[in-house]
């Protein structure tokens, strides 16, 4: 097909939007502005191949985009117009960075001779976010050229790739335009074969190896696995690897709360997830110290585990196919650059059910601390009827439909799930923000991640109200949004988390500086922003909320808890339920 092209910036975004098309780009985030005026058009015109939502907040659009990133595993493009509109972004690239989610940014821009010269809207946008992109460039000044226009396809490619490989994040486009920005005449006439033109685009598929499985791990005994923060596209095939590893070597597996195998027990049957309050016993930290560590991924949040590996100071091979540097702790690591679904057994990763009645006495010992202090916290909590912050990640781990998408937020919700999401076998799919571990934008990664999820099931999120309050402009998504989300609300005015810090004895000025609470009526805010909104006033109010999801629409369950109690509340019992 053969297209003429009266305007140069029309000819140039139609080769940038086709290309990703035929990359196999199919969602885009457009906010609003004038410079960007010749790609929105672009997006809009395309048709059904790339869906465009327009979003008005720069920064809650950058993390809708991410949370649909993370949901897909496959780029997200982000566009904005010139000046502030894209530092804005700048949050969700950092998020995007450290947690290797891929997306890729098209900064519009004046050209350069008005820039240097107080032209209005205009800041230096060039290598705007630093050094967090894989790759980062100026695109040139349109030309309706065809050598030119080839150089624009090879590096919209070229940066499709760099978004993806070696690890997913963040390439950023910085791309000039002149005026006339709209679709006017001005004096090109440009004819396009299109079928020549892009010929032979095809999506990158990823690179794919098959590591062999040397090394000599099965002589030792008094080994463990650790799985760390995971996000993978197909979390099952995932825990099963991880599976077959334990159960070759017969290790423990200690899995972090946001590792998707504590949602497939039923696949791991050396599951430890007590870890972090059974290494708060100075007699069991000492008893249980290994000779050897495979970590899996990012290392788990949990200080107590850091601490203990630095103590035993063994040696770990982490498992992990990026090219970064993934230990924090600066031990004896050796990196093996794959995944764990790469890891060939040669045969011997078929289980003998035999084999599992004669467990080796550390492998024992570990599954009998996690039995007895699993039910120390079952126990605990049963008996609990206050509305307390812990609870309701236990509670929540029991209670959501098979395959429901929660995202947690970052301070003290993604701890209380490390210290007590209980295993299960639901298929829960858990998502976060835990590259940068801020609280910024969670609400608007929540609604990506569940935006016309490829099931009918609603989605969680489980936040406190300071990282909700920092992202309350998400609620502007709701227009947009199809689906449905649940945002349990943990309500204790305030931050938390640092009652947990020793800065907490220091009042003033801990309460207004640190804990900050900003005294919100949730039901009202709710109000002006047209959510459903319910007060939780007991635990089985909860349940029944929480057991069927509805398919539309975003409500607010809010727990109200007391920030000091709750704090007490930890200081007495985390110790206490690792006491046999």
């Amino acid at each position: 097909m053969h297209l003429v092209f009266k305007n140069v910036n029309q000819l140039w975004s139609y080769v940038v939007v086709s290309t990703l098309k035929h990359l196999g780009l199919d969602f885009a985030i457009l906010c609003p502005g004038s410079r960007s005026t010749p790609l929105t058009l672009a997006f809009c015109q395309e048709g059904s191949d790339i869906e465009p939502i327009p979003i008005l907040d720069e920064r809650s659009g950058a993390f809708f985009a991410l949370g649909r990133a993370k949901a897909t595993g496959k780029p997200v493009v982000l566009v904005c117009t010139s000046g502030t509109a894209g530092a804005n972004f700048y949050p969700a690239v950092i998020e995007a960075k450290e947690s290797h989610v891929p997306l890729l940014i098209l900064t519009t821009d004046r050209p350069p001779e008005l820039r240097d010269c107080h032209s209005g809207q205009t800041i230096d946008q060039v290598k705007l976010y630093g050094n967090y992109p894989n790759w980062q460039t100026e695109l040139a000044t349109p030309l309706a050229e065809i050598q030119m226009l080839s150089y624009l396809r090879q590096t919209i490619i070229h940066a499709w790739k760099r978004c993806q490989f070696p690890r997913g994040g963040v390439v950023h486009l910085n791309i000039p335009f002149r005026d006339p920005l709209a679709p006017v005449a001005d004096g090109t006439d440009f004819i396009l074969d299109t079928e020549e033109f892009f010929r032979g685009i095809i999506p990158t598929p990823l690179p794919t190896v098959n590591y062999p499985l040397t090394l000599e791990w099965k002589k030792y005994e008094r080994g463990i696995i650790i799985a760390g923060v995971a996000q993978p596209q197909d979390p099952e095939k995932y825990c099963q690897a991880i599976s077959c590893l334990s159960q070759t070597l017969q290790w423990p597996v200690l899995a972090e709360g946001l590792s998707p195998v504590r949602n497939y027990a039923d696949l791991c049957p050396y599951l430890i997830s007590t870890y972090d309050l059974i290494l708060r016993n100075p007699q069991l930290r000492q008893e249980l110290t290994p000779q050897i560590i495979i970590q899996i991924g990012e290392m788990p949040t949990s200080k107590e585990l850091r601490h203990w590996l630095v103590e035993v100071n063994a040696q770990r091979f982490v498992i992990d196919n990026s090219f970064e540097n993934i230990d924090p702790l600066h031990g004896k690591t050796v990196h093996l650059k794959i995944s764990v679904e790469d890891l060939d057994f040669g045969g011997e990763g078929v289980w003998d059910s035999m084999a599992s009645l004669c467990l080796q006495e550390y492998l024992q010992q570990w599954c009998a601390m996690e039995a007895a202090v699993r039910k120390n916290i079952d126990d605990m909590f049963l008996k609990t009827e206050e509305l307390t912050e812990s609870k309701a990640a236990w509670l929540i781990s029991q209670l959501l439909p098979e395959n429901t998408p929660l995202f947690i937020a970052n301070s003290m919700p993604v701890r209380d799930v490390e210290f007590f999401w209980k295993p299960n076998s639901l298929r829960i799919k858990p998502y976060f923000n835990r590259g940068a571990n801020g609280i910024d934008g969670s609400l608007s990664t929540a609604l990506g991640i569940v935006h016309q999820h490829h099931t009918s099931l609603g989605g969680v999120m489980l936040t406190g109200d300071l990282a909700l309050l920092h992202d309350t402009n998400g609620f502007l998504l709701r227009n947009k949004f199809l689906g449905h989300l649940t945002i349990v609300l943990i309500n204790n005015n305030g931050g938390g988390i640092f009652e947990m810090l020793p800065i907490a004895n220091f009042d003033p000025p801990f309460e207004d500086f640190f804990a900050t609470p900003q005294n919100i009526n949730f039901a009202d805010l709710c109000v002006t922003y047209g959510v459903d909104y319910e007060l939780i006033s007991s635990w089985h109010q909860l349940e029944e909320r929480l057991r069927i999801l509805p398919s539309q629409g975003i409500r607010v369950l809010e727990i109200p808890t007391n920030r000091k109690r709750d704090a007490q509340w930890r200081k007495q019992c985390l110790g206490k339920m690792s006491l046999l």
